[in-house]
């Protein structure tokens, strides 16, 4: 740290600034210690088998009724005493290659190495979407629409989808990377973690029992092995725990009582579990996120599913409701019966006109229905709540980040050898050429025109700045998916597979941008050399990427009925992320918007959503111009409000019953009252209960499941108890999905 300070007494103090944002300057140290090595091989092999665990059991998991995404902050946590442990058995001695002395053990395992595992795990993650996007394509392509795919067209399609984004976002890291005002909140969070696992173990307590107190790697190896072990309850023995939902039992003839106290299959009312894997899967981990957070999520989330649903079907009957089950991502005939999707597909993977007239309109659930017109109010309100409350702020920071003098952070990072930018045009240009080659040479495999491609990467291109600037200010991040498949479902409808790749070049190129940036951002608060953290990125992300596929191909091709299980067996194959994206692919792709939202359809209604979205943010605003001294009207964040239910399907209601919970134990009675031990262990213990989950279920598959070994009794068999809450309401239909429905 020494040679740092007397740099510093060299620089002129106006070049020596803090960061103007008072959270930075809280949380960000403001020295560094270029002479600490980062390009060491205890990062390259931590970060290796990071990457690749991370990518397998991530890509694993996502096929499973509760899909738990394993993120980086559980290797943040589990690297650390591995890191320490190479530091103290490998030899220090020094070695000599191509004229460069190197050394597998250069000293102390250092924060920067452990900044650049987190960062090449973070790939793995896909940057926390838990698996590559596109790898849905090629699962519901050959799961789904038991079409073909090539492997190589396969790997090409996620590789290009992965990597677009990164080429432009390296040309506008001048903008939302290098200037203090752009700050982006996330990156606190792991910074503040750093700080503490790499701190001393008495740094954060202010009362002097510490040797009372469990080290934090005693901990977490304790909450993993007790974390392994208890899975095998809820995994296998006792899959009642995965959602106790206590009203169906107490009423077990009662169609109604179950609709409402499902945790699976209705609004679970009263439903909780006692699986770690279905409390933090589709929402991730509670104990990360923050109270006001999870109170915005629970409000939107009782708005919906408790007041707006129960009288959308009880009351109003919306499109039909009691035709179909109250909770459902199905799509349905008029009559209620399952749409035979196969047969509106013709030989050229395209909708045949006459099958669909035959079978008629396509239905969606109520609640289905609903989400995307929340959906689209959303994507609306985010757009007037961020002019709105945030306009000024943006641009206040925007504008002085190209005035602004420059901070301390910024200075120390002039230390290292920036990134030229023709790697980033190479790379842009290279990335390109390869998937515009995808939508020519196989385009009978991906389907989509080239002109497709160009369209969804100016899409993608336009909005990431601006994206960036409001996800770097305010930590909001709105989403192009819904945009880009609609646009693409008017230009180009009848053909799924084109639609769903359009809007993966267009979403997912933008989300891989910006994730970028942020961990860029990380990157300058904690000094690691920009070459570094490109080539790790980079790197990182073709691993994954890579793993990814070869784990869904294995999957798709060896797990009997894969997304298509026996209801009776309790298989957890049930593909819940994919049975959602293949049926955007229908509603957006095959059959068209204008079939489902348009004229031709049932739902043209929901697109007033659009406008409700947009002027909600603007009844809000009006009323903190008119009452200044009420605080708490801009607490009122509609598109958080709006956006709850996002994940609703595939998240089921026992997921958000139990995240609310737990977050709330954590994140308010534990923080407020116990505020040490959470500053100490909260984000250990979840990392600890990701991996303990993550490794038992791993060998529950290898050990029972390839064989098909059950146990069967009550606490397995029908794990739920809830058969009812499948059922339609209306008299004269007949369930496609329960026989133990009564008739009407």
């Amino acid at each position: 740290m020494g040679s740092v300070e007397v740099e510093k007494k060299n620089v002129p103090e106006e070049e020596d600034e803090e960061s103007p944002i008072e959270q930075v300057r809280l949380t960000v140290p403001t020295t560094d210690d270029p002479s600490q090595s980062v390009w060491t091989f205890r990062m390259w092999v931590l970060g290796l088998i990071s990457c690749v665990m991370l990518s397998f059991l991530n890509q694993f998991f996502s096929y499973r009724s509760s899909p738990l995404v394993i993120t980086q902050i559980t290797v943040q946590v589990a690297t650390l005493p591995l890191g320490r442990l190479m530091a103290a058995v490998l030899p220090s001695s020094k070695w000599s290659l191509m004229g460069r002395e190197f050394s597998l053990n250069p000293g102390p395992f250092n924060m920067k190495e452990h900044v650049l595992i987190t960062i090449f795990a973070n790939a793995g993650a896909a940057f926390g979407n838990g698996s590559a996007y596109a790898v849905g394509i090629v699962n519901i392509i050959k799961v789904f629409y038991g079409r073909k795919i090539s492997f190589f067209a396969s790997w090409i399609l996620i590789i290009t989808t992965q990597v677009l984004g990164y080429g432009w976002a390296g040309l506008l890291r001048k903008y939302v990377v290098e200037p203090s005002h752009m700050w982006w909140p996330s990156t606190l969070v792991q910074i503040s973690l750093f700080r503490a696992l790499h701190g001393k173990e008495d740094d954060d307590d202010d009362d002097n029992d510490n040797k009372k107190r469990i080290s934090r790697t005693k901990f977490f190896v304790i909450v993993l092995a007790c974390s392994f072990l208890y899975y095998l309850l809820p995994g296998f023995f006792f899959k009642t725990l995965q959602s106790i939902s206590w009203v169906c039992w107490a009423f077990p003839n009662s169609v109604t009582a179950q609709q409402l106290g499902s945790g699976f299959q209705g609004l679970g009312f009263g439903a909780f579990s006692l699986d770690w894997a279905t409390t933090a899967s589709f929402l991730f981990s509670p104990l990360i996120s923050p109270f006001f957070a999870i109170v915005n999520v629970f409000l939107g989330y009782f708005l919906i599913v408790y007041i707006v649903i129960p009288i959308s079907y009880y009351g109003l009957n919306v499109y039909h409701a009691r035709n179909f089950p109250i909770y459902s991502a199905d799509l349905f005939t008029n009559d209620g019966q399952l749409y035979d999707i196969h047969k509106i597909v013709n030989n050229k993977f395209e909708i045949d006109h006459g099958e669909y007239a035959k079978q008629g309109h396509v239905n969606l659930s109520t609640f289905f229905a609903l989400t995307y017109g929340f959906g689209f109010a959303t994507i609306a309100s985010t757009l007037t709540h961020v002019a709105l409350f945030y306009g000024k702020e943006i641009y206040g920071r925007y504008k002085a980040s190209t005035t602004a003098k420059t901070d301390v952070h910024t200075r120390l990072m002039k230390n290292y050898k920036d990134i030229p930018a023709w790697w980033f045009y190479v790379l842009l240009t290279v990335t390109f050429l390869v998937a515009l080659a995808l939508t020519i040479f196989m385009k009978d495999q991906v389907q989509m025109p080239f002109w497709g491609l160009i369209g969804a990467a100016v899409m993608a291109f336009v909005f990431t700045l601006p994206i960036s600037i409001i996800t770097a200010t305010t930590n909001q991040t709105p989403g192009l998916n819904i945009i880009t498949e609609y646009a693409m479902g008017l230009i180009y409808p009848g053909r799924p597979i084109a639609n769903v790749c359009f809007k993966t070049y267009g979403y997912m190129s933008m989300t891989q941008a910006i994730s970028f940036l942020s961990d860029f951002k990380l990157g300058h608060y904690m000094k690691i050399p920009p070459r570094s953290m490109f080539l790790v990125q980079f790197l990182g992300t073709i691993i994954a990427g890579t793993v990814n596929l070869c784990v869904a191909w294995y999957m798709i091709n060896h797990v009997d009925q894969i997304c298509f299980p026996d209801p009776k067996s309790g298989s957890p194959w049930t593909c819940p992320n994919d049975r959602v994206f293949f049926d955007a692919s229908v509603i957006w792709g095959l059959v068209g918007p204008r079939r489902i939202f348009g004229p031709q359809g049932n739902y043209g209604a929901l697109n007033w959503f659009f406008l409700g979205g947009l002027m909600g943010p603007v009844v809000v605003w009006i009323f903190h111009l008119l009452f200044p001294k009420a605080s708490w009207i801009p607490l009122i964040n509609l598109p958080v409000l709006l956006g709850a239910t996002a994940a609703m399907p595939p998240a089921m209601a026992v997921n958000y019953n139990s995240w609310i919970l737990v977050g709330t134990i954590f994140n308010f009675f534990v923080f407020r009252y116990r505020k040490m031990w959470w500053k100490r262990y909260n984000y250990i213990l979840s990392a600890a209960l990701d991996a303990g989950v993550a490794f038992m279920a791993v060998l529950l598959y290898f050990s029972t499941g390839i064989e098909n070994i059950n146990v069967h009794w009550w606490g397995t068999d029908n794990p739920e108890h809830c058969d009812l809450a499948r059922c339609p309401t209306a008299k004269g239909i007949v369930s496609p999905l329960s026989d133990s429905c009564p008739t009407f």
